[in-house]
């Protein structure tokens, strides 16, 4: 497995595979061509599909208006390259229209990219390959009798907390830029920032009600923020940014946990979603939303599990709910933007977390279904589902708007 610092990358919204991507593709090629003038790039299946949505034009203008080179932008939704359905292709051309230099790359999810004819060089591993799997993972801590935080501090480098404490330094930002910030958010749809007024009435809410309704307005806050092009965390995208922080957040607030405790909790939910990204994926173009709000509802029942005392077993079983309930989970966002239904499911895959944590607790850990197997069947099921309901705006609620 990768480190963490690869799936939890800072970076700016909407979409961690149509804009962080593409964004990083751009200044990888340009780096390497800067003495030419003229551009093109060629977008391809999913990238395509639902880019202008996404930003992802205006991620690639940026890039190179930055240096004052102009590129022009041909859209593909209808061709799919065979090794993953967000595609790019660079191409550096001399004064006189004649090619200089192409590439293509591969947009894999949580802002990622791999460059054809380097697909097996991508993986750096800082884990052994032995501790891949969720359940190599359970058996080693309890034998060494660690926790799956302790599991990553031990092959993570020195400064993994320092960066964690950046991440949630981060995710806090987000929070409170997103609970502050009003008005329709940018691309059409004409939809409203919600976070602040459901801070505000979490507030008057009472008894069981009353303090996980501000874990909603947190989620919001986060996933409004990523909407509008806003600084967020990738965990593990973009699209799903919202879960996590928002359970932490709510968590740190209602239990008044030390930040160390937090940074903790990161390092499990951490290893959660790079079992996932090593066995599965984290790409909805590749598996639909289960990969990435199925995800990011894992890890943040993992994490909320931990930080209120459960086994390592307690954990993964929080976890497998997590990823078991969303199974089959399409993404189609309307008018390829990262709002509807984006928004809402990470807000409600925040509470649903929660509840995956106290189900989990009152148990023992022993379940049927291990957290291994479901990637499998996520997998199974991501690949069985038609094309339309893969981030290609073309099917499911992409369509009741047009």
């Amino acid at each position: 497995m990768e480190s963490l610092r690869e799936l939890y990358r800072i970076g700016y919204g909407p979409s961690s595979s149509h804009t962080m991507g593409p964004r990083s593709a751009a200044q990888h090629f340009l780096s390497l061509h800067l003495q030419a003038q003229h551009f093109e790039a060629d977008l391809f299946g999913s990238l395509a599909a639902t880019g202008k949505g996404h930003l992802t034009d205006k991620a690639l203008r940026t890039v190179f208006g930055a240096e004052g080179k102009h590129v022009e932008i041909v859209w593909y939704p209808e061709i799919e390259k065979p090794f993953h359905p967000n595609a790019l292709t660079l191409r550096a051309l001399n004064d006189d229209g004649s090619l200089q230099a192409e590439q293509t790359y591969y947009s894999v999810g949580g802002g990622k990219i791999v460059i054809e004819g380097q697909e097996e060089d991508t993986v750096k591993e800082v884990y052994p390959k032995s501790y891949s799997k969720m359940r190599q993972i359970l058996d080693y801590c309890s034998e060494e009798g660690m926790q799956i935080w302790e599991f990553a501090l031990e092959f993570e480098d020195s400064e993994i907390l320092s960066y964690m404490e950046e991440i949630w330094s981060v995710m806090c930002q987000s929070i409170e830029n997103g609970v502050n910030a009003e008005g329709v958010l940018p691309g059409g749809l004409k939809l409203a920032r919600k976070a602040s007024q459901f801070n505000s009435k979490a507030g008057e809410f009472t008894a069981a009600m009353g303090n996980p309704a501000f874990a909603i307005s947190y989620a919001l806050a986060v996933s409004e923020e990523n909407a509008a092009g806003g600084k967020i965390v990738t965990a593990p995208t973009c699209g799903s940014c919202g879960v996590l922080p928002g359970v932490l957040y709510y968590m740190a607030k209602q239990y008044k946990f030390p930040k160390i405790r937090i940074l903790r909790a990161l390092l499990t939910a951490g290893i959660i979603g790079n079992v996932v990204k090593t066995n599965g994926s984290i790409s909805g173009a590749e598996v639909g939303c289960q990969g990435e709000i199925g995800v990011a509802c894992a890890m943040a029942g993992a994490a909320a599990t931990q930080l209120l005392g459960g086994s390592i077993f307690q954990i993964e079983y929080a976890a497998e709910m997590g990823l078991e309930h969303h199974l089959g989970l399409t993404c189609d966002p309307m008018r390829g933007l990262v709002q509807i239904p984006c928004i809402e499911r990470n807000a409600l895959a925040t509470m649903r977390s929660l509840d995956h944590c106290t189900y989990a607790l009152l148990g023992d850990g022993r379940h049927k279904v291990s957290f291994d197997s479901v990637i499998e069947v996520m997998m199974e099921t991501g690949q069985a589902l038609p094309s339309l309901y893969r981030e290609t705006s073309r099917g499911g609620l992409a369509k009741v708007l047009g």
